[in-house]
């Protein structure tokens, strides 16, 4: 660990109190960034800030789109398991949004 008059590598940063955790420079983080969000946004996840559940339907729907607009702009350009994790995302939102959809129908 670096002293107090020390520099930090580039993939460490600390705030005060101990180390920031800081997601490692790969594709599925960009996948996450919008995933864990738009299921907050469905309600199946607590908000972070607030400790309870919400749905916002219409900004899930935003994620869900970039998402898929993601899928679509890298399409060819994905190792097997980015491509794999990136779909079994979108599909799971999907179905959740659906069932949303279906359930307010009702």
């Amino acid at each position: 660990m670096a002293g107090k008059d020390e520099p930090l590598d580039d993939d460490r940063r600390t705030r005060p109190g101990g180390e920031e955790f800081l997601p490692p420079l790969e594709f599925a983080s960009i996948v996450i960034l919008l995933y864990f969000p738009a299921l907050i946004q469905l309600g199946l996840m607590d908000d972070p800030v607030t400790g309870k559940r919400a749905e916002n339907l219409d900004l899930a729907r935003r994620n869900i789109d970039l998402l898929d607009l993601l899928r679509d702009r890298t399409k060819g350009n994905l190792e097997n398991e980015e491509r794999e994790f990136l779909e079994g995302a979108v599909d799971q939102l999907k179905a959740a949004y659906l069932r949303k959809i279906d359930a307010l129908k009702m």
